[in-house]
Order: C-alpha cells, then structure tokens, then sequence
C-alpha cells in the first residue's frame, strides 16, 4: 500500500477492502444458518452486531458535525476518515431489514394478543404500533443519509477549491444536523434497544446509548490510523499529539458514558417504582450480574485509571490497546441491554453472536475502506492543514 505524495490518495489498498467482504459475506451466510437453528436467538444476535457498529458509523456523523461547529484545528488531519465511516450509514438501512422482518420475535408490543391484555401496552400502542416505527426508522435513515452526503460532499468539493462560502453553509449544515442527530438517535435507541422492554421507560436511555456511540467512535479511529500507520500511511502526518488529543476524547467520553449510566441507574434506584427498578433486576439475576460488575470495572473504573497519565495517552500501542478493550466493552454494553429479554436466568453466549459481529463488520468495513480509498484520505482543500499538522496537543 503506497500513497501519493501529491493527492495523498491511496494506490493498491483494494485488497484489505475485499478481504473484509468476503469474511463478512461468509459470516453472514454462517449467521444465517443460525436463523435456521435458533430463530429468537438469531435476531437478538443480529441486533446486538448491527447497533455495535450503527453506533460507530452514527458516532463518526457527530465527530464530523462537531468538528465543523468548533471550528476544530487539531482533527482536520483525521476527518476524511471519519467522513469515509459516517458514509456507511445509508447502507446501515439495507442492513436494517433483517430486524424489521424479525420483528415479531424481538418486540413484544407486535404481539397484538399481548397488547390487548395489557393495560400500559394498549395505551403505549399509539407510539409502538409496526407502521409507525417502520416509518420513524424510515425518517432517521432519511435524516442520517442526507446528513452524511451533504457533509462528504461539501467535504470532497474543498479538495480542488476551498470556498469560505461553501464552508459557512457546511457550518450551518453541521449546525441544525446536530439537533436532528440528537432527536433522530435518541428515538432510535428508544424504539431499537428500550422498547425490547415495552414496559419500561428512562428519558436518559438515548444519551446513554449516544456516549457509547461518541466512546466507540473515537476508539474505531485510533485503531484504524494505526493500522494505517503500520502500514506506513500517514505516519508523517499523524503524530503523537494527534494520538493524545484522541487519547483525552477517550478519558472524556469514558466519563460521559459511566456518568450518564450512573445517572439512570442513580435516578431509578432512588424512586424505586418497581416499573422501573424491574429492568436492573433483570440485569442482576444469575449470571446477568458479573456483567454488570465487569461492565462498572471494564467500561469505567480500569480505563478511567489507566487513561489519567498524560504519558499513557501519547503512547499509541497502548491506546489501541486500550481502544480495542472499550470496543469489546461496548459490545458487552449493548449485549447486557439486549439479551436479558430472552434470556433473563442469566448470561450465555451463542457461537452466532460473535458470527454476527464479524458478518455486519466485514461488510462496514469494506463500504468504509470503498469510500476511504477513493478520495485523498487528508482534506488537501483544507487552508488550515498544515497547521492541524503541525498542531500542539496541551
């Protein structure tokens, strides 16, 4: 793999994005023989894959908007890769089929005999009916599609001429977009993850499922520009203040996550209705609470530790490893919210779980590495490049 010094456009990388299709392609073929196998447990797998890394590609669109409502300097060097991820998106709502069609073994509300004998679920009916959600999920990834292309486009434009005309527009783009972003997610993770559990309800759950999001993405970059820069692609570029700086998101956003999972849990355990506090019973029956205690000690109290040194965060073998420990936080995370409707005696792994993962990701990655690939990977348009190069991390 070589890059062009000029355009800094990618020559003879095609092969990385082909061998992640084929592995996707064979592992979805294995997953769908799970369908055959398991029915229920199919689709609560699929599921879990699919909001794993709907959550990356969601949380590359925030980066992106954010980066452009700061005026950020630091990350221009990093965005046309976090631009190439969030252009997953549309294809995330082909990927989407399979949940719509496996509605009716992974939403209760569908089943119209339960909701008749069901006082709360007849009254949430209105909201949790087939076609509406259909259509809200329809509208998101309408909303994200058009997020996304309007901000790559704008994007791609700046590489053979900047216009600070252009560029307001992106502004104001990223400006309204983050207030759709910030309904269309919260209502996603209600209608995806929460109404697994029809009856029970938390006003923070979208927040909660977005600080996975914005702690996922930032960890699938550090990854990624160091798989680049073993490759010996833009080891000049990215240095080691950019690691740091991506080093503090990753504290931050590690934070964020435990703050807004403390917060839930602080909230419910103290008014103590039992229509609320029965879903952390749930998630405490059996073996359901070790993944709780490692989600408290894996997802926040070891990496809150070991990210506090300045010196940790400017070392990049140990940020990707600690990036790919939050990335496997993140599918036990989803994992614990998913699973306890089927099985609430206690945690168990399916062999589809981990086929699942590996069929969806095989396919993102290859649409990633698609786009990647086909446009300088570094915004060349950009008249504060250099600078972002040659930026201070504090």
């Amino acid at each position: 793999m070589t890059i062009a010094k000029d355009t800094y456009r990618l020559d003879g990388g095609a092969g990385a994005g082909k061998r992640a299709l084929i592995i996707g392609l064979v592992a979805l073929a294995i997953t769908g023989v799970g369908f055959l196998v398991d029915r229920q447990r199919f689709f609560h797998a699929y599921l879990t894959a699919y909001m794993f890394w709907l959550t990356i590609a969601l949380g590359a669109l925030f980066l992106v908007m954010l980066h452009y409502l700061v005026n950020a300097r630091w990350s221009i060097v990093i965005r046309r890769l976090v631009e190439s991820i969030m252009t997953v998106l549309p294809a995330m709502a082909i990927l989407f089929l399979p949940i719509l069609g496996g509605m009716h073994d992974l939403y209760h509300w569908t089943h119209t005999e339960a909701v008749a004998g069901d006082e709360l679920l007849t009254a949430k009916a209105p909201y949790l009916n087939a076609a509406f959600f259909i259509a809200r999920a329809a509208a998101y990834f309408a909303i994200w599609f058009v997020l996304a292309r309007t901000l790559y486009r704008n994007s791609i434009a700046e590489d053979t001429r900047y216009d600070e005309a252009r560029r307001a527009k992106t502004r104001k783009v990223a400006a309204g977009g983050m207030l759709l972003f910030a309904f269309t997610t919260t209502f996603a993770a209600f209608d995806w993850l929460m109404s697994l559990d029809p009856h029970w309800y938390s006003t923070i759950f979208g927040v909660y499922v977005f600080a996975g999001a914005a702690l996922s993405i930032v960890c699938f970059v550090t990854i990624l520009l160091a798989y680049l820069r073993r490759q010996g692609v833009l080891a000049n570029v990215v240095g080691v203040e950019h690691y740091n700086d991506l080093g503090k998101l990753t504290f931050a956003f590690t934070i964020f996550w435990a703050y807004m999972a403390f917060s839930q849990y602080f909230i419910i355990w103290y008014a103590n209705i039992p229509e609320e506090t029965i879903w952390y019973q749930h998630r405490w029956a059996g073996s359901w609470k070790f993944v709780s205690l490692l989600l408290v000690i894996g997802h926040f109290v070891v990496p809150f530790i070991l990210l506090l040194p300045k010196t940790i965060k400017r070392n990049l073998g140990f940020l990707v490893g600690m990036s790919l420990w939050l990335l496997l936080m993140q599918w036990v995370d989803l994992f614990w919210l998913v699973m306890p409707s089927i099985s609430p005696d206690g945690a168990a792994l399916s062999w589809i779980d981990p086929v699942a993962m590996v069929g969806i990701g095989g396919v993102f990655l290859w649409l990633f590495w698609r786009k990647f690939a086909s446009a300088s990977i570094i915004p060349v348009g950009d008249p504060r490049l250099d600078a972002s190069i040659e930026s201070l991390s504090l």
